[in-house]
């Protein structure tokens, strides 16, 4: 059975309302005007009040009372709590990951960081130009080092994690090329799930996800 096409076009809003969030075309704290939105989407009131309910409840958007919905802003305070957050839980998945590891999880993830390390960050050398493909690999390398943790609920949750703490990714990319090594990064990662060491492939997953909120919070503008 086909499903509903009030349905469908909310779910068709949601995933570009929430592309849009995630790439920074709608800002932090930017006030999205119902009117706005239905121009710009080509859409009812209807299912964009749908679609931006579900992208509140999960945190990359804000209702006010009274005041409609606004990009949820970007704060410090905020960037620190999930990237606490995201330590703790991808730990524990990573951890039973660990435990699990089968030689077909193995393989998958060597084959995820070989096509991740072939792809260039940058589509220019000299200056940041974002590379959508790099971005799409490493979201699947850094699947692939929980997948085997036996819970897909907390793969879900960490996916959440991820793409709030995306938003802040953008803000520190251009800061951070090209000095930070992160192909290096990986590589240590790689290389101590393989050699079973999960107390160190644990800390240095920790380190990668702190070093990307250093960048940030190194920078007073925010």
């Amino acid at each position: 059975m086909n499903a509903p096409v009030s349905s469908t076009r909310t779910l068709d809003l949601y995933d570009k309302l929430r592309d849009d969030l995630l790439s920074g075309r709608l800002k932090p704290g930017q006030k999205l005007q119902m009117r706005f939105l239905m121009d710009a989407y080509q859409a009812g009131q209807t299912p964009l009040r749908e679609a931006l309910n579900r992208l509140t409840a999960e945190g990359l958007v804000e209702a006010r009372e009274q005041r409609g919905f606004l990009v949820a802003p970007v704060s410090r305070s905020e960037l620190r709590e999930l990237t606490m957050t995201r330590c703790w839980v991808e730990a524990l998945a990573l951890r039973k990951a660990m435990e699990a590891a089968t030689p077909a999880w193995e393989e998958e993830l060597v084959v995820a960081h070989h096509r991740l390390s072939r792809t260039p960050r940058s589509l220019n050398p000299d200056e940041f130009e974002d590379n959508p493909d790099w971005e799409r690999l490493h979201r699947i390398f850094h699947r692939s080092l929980i997948g085997q943790c036996g819970s897909t609920s907390l793969i879900g949750f960490c996916d959440q994690l991820a793409d709030r703490l995306y938003r802040y990714r953008r803000l520190s990319i251009r800061r951070a090329f090209p000095g930070r090594k992160v192909a290096d990064e990986h590589q240590a990662i790689v290389t101590a799930v393989l050699d079973r060491d999960i107390e160190h492939a644990v800390a240095l997953l920790m380190r990668h996800y702190q070093q990307t909120a250093d960048v940030i919070l190194e920078d007073r503008s925010l």
